[in-house]
């Protein structure tokens, strides 16, 4: 499938089955709009013409030319420049292409990353948490060291021939349970003598319990850390407050600037959350930039239940906020203080390979959350429902099914992400997202894939506005 959009005075096709990305002139556009497959040229002038004399503009555009400007050698011209992207295998792609380069029984089958829930427990009362504010609904608890050992040993035990594995450590807060966190990877680095393996350590804090020695710690060992901050200070104290009701904006940023001075380049981002009560998330970002910060994520909250949660009513709001951010931020990477907005960062030369792109984050196959009991799931934001533990750390996978679920479930396989232009730039969305909407990893939500499409036409946009400016 074939999908056309302007952005920015300029103009873009994405040929859906081959992830193909064309930066078209207007008249090459206006053709192209108008078809799904390569019909005979006097068909698509006609049917510009038709939509012309009904006072149809293109793409909501005025001033554009039409069609009658061009000469017919012009717009031959153009249409044969499409009709040689198609023989290249370029543009009209069929679905087999994705099937002929990789099979769903071919995806890895050795386990890659376990998120360790060290902490059942929070300092903040976040209401959009979907950890019922820390404990997922199971109780506050604490992982012990001889769990989150046994954690780490069937994580190497079942990772295969991979030497490079990673343990996320996530709670709740995760600086609650600090001693097991350093006990953990003190142990990693012992198993890396012994086993030849690599460990990657990332952690997930909200900052309040940063101290010197916390970050000291973190930047010696953590290969990444996302520490959340919501924006602007009136924005970030509305949610993320203590136990007390109080705000803790002034507390954590002194900490994390310095946290992340000290970082010394390694990899580390600012992560947020963005609700209907604030849609102008950009001048969250930009709040987050002028603080020196430079790796920044501000995630919707999506799903129901909840008046925080993006609403049908608000998706306009926020295409056109994404959109506008999305043209200042083409403009920032000319600037020497510029920043990465995580939305916008989309790799069309080097990204990942088929595999990824087919199966997304690996959840109930590559990747495990592992509760402070021990009982596995298949990710984090499935911690907490009964019906989702899939084993343990001491017998392994007991619900095979359900492995077997996670692991088909993928842009192969869902019905609505057969025929969507973006599903080799999203991977078919979160498993958790769909089934808190709909009860069904296989029905993505369809305001998460609304927002996804608008971020991945900002961000193609941008790459090529980059390009252009030779950055």
């Amino acid at each position: 499938m074939i999908h056309t959009f302007a952005l920015n005075n300029m103009y873009f096709a994405v040929d859906g089955n081959s992830g193909s990305i064309h930066m078209l002139d207007e008249l090459s556009f206006r053709l192209l709009s108008e078809m799904q497959e390569l019909v005979p040229l006097e068909s698509v002038i006609g049917i510009i013409r038709d939509k012309e004399k009904n006072g149809a503009s293109f793409s909501g555009n005025p001033d554009v030319k039409p069609i009658a400007a061009y000469s017919y050698e012009e717009i031959e011209e153009a249409y044969n420049e499409i009709k040689e992207l198609k023989e290249q295998g370029l543009l009209f792609t069929g679905p087999q292409e994705i099937e002929k380069a990789v099979s769903v029984n071919n995806l890895p089958d050795s386990i890659k990353a376990l998120c360790l829930h060290v902490s059942h427990d929070c300092n903040l009362t976040c209401e959009y948490c979907f950890a019922s504010k820390g404990d997922y609904k199971s109780g506050r608890k604490l992982m012990d060291k001889d769990i989150a050992f046994k954690a780490v040993d069937y994580l190497v035990n079942n990772s295969g021939n991979r030497k490079n594995i990673e343990i996320d450590f996530f709670g709740g807060e995760p600086l609650l349970n600090f001693t097991v966190v350093k006990e953990v990877v003190d142990y990693g680095r012992e198993l890396e003598n012994k086993t030849g393996k690599k460990f990657y350590f990332t952690i997930t804090t909200n900052g309040v319990l940063l101290d010197d020695e916390k970050i000291r710690f973190i930047n010696e060992y953590m290969d990444n850390v996302v520490i959340s901050i919501d924006g602007r200070k009136e924005i970030h104290d509305s949610i993320r407050r203590d136990r007390s009701g109080r705000g803790t904006y002034d507390r954590i940023v002194p900490l994390v600037k310095k946290l992340v001075h000290d970082r010394e380049g390694k990899s580390y981002y600012i992560r947020g959350t963005f609700t209907s009560l604030n849609k102008d998330f950009s001048n969250d970002v930009k709040h987050l930039a002028s603080l020196g910060f430079r790796e920044i994520s501000i995630e919707p909250v999506v799903g129901s239940g909840n008046e925080l949660f993006i609403k049908d009513e608000d998706v306009p709001d926020i295409l056109s906020e994404y959109e506008k951010f999305a043209v200042e931020y083409a403009k920032s990477h000319r600037e020497e203080n510029s920043f990465n907005f995580y939305h916008f960062n989309l790799n069309l030369y080097d990204g990942p390979c088929i595999y990824k792109k087919i199966a997304a984050c690996g959840a109930g196959f590559e990747y495990f959350a592992v509760s402070p009991e021990g009982y596995l799931y298949p990710c984090h934001q499935f911690v907490g429902q009964n019906e989702f533990i899939m084993g343990d750390i001491f017998n392994g996978i007991n619900k095979t099914k359900m492995a077997d679920n996670f692991r088909q479930n993928n842009i192969l396989t869902k019905e609505k992400c057969k025929d969507c232009w973006a599903k080799l730039f999203c991977s078919g969305g979160c498993h958790a997202n769909a089934w808190y909407s709909y009860g069904d990893i296989a029905l993505p939500n369809e305001t998460a894939c609304t927002l996804q499409k608008k971020r991945i036409e900002c961000a193609i946009m941008i790459q090529a506005a980059k390009s252009i400016s030779g950055i």
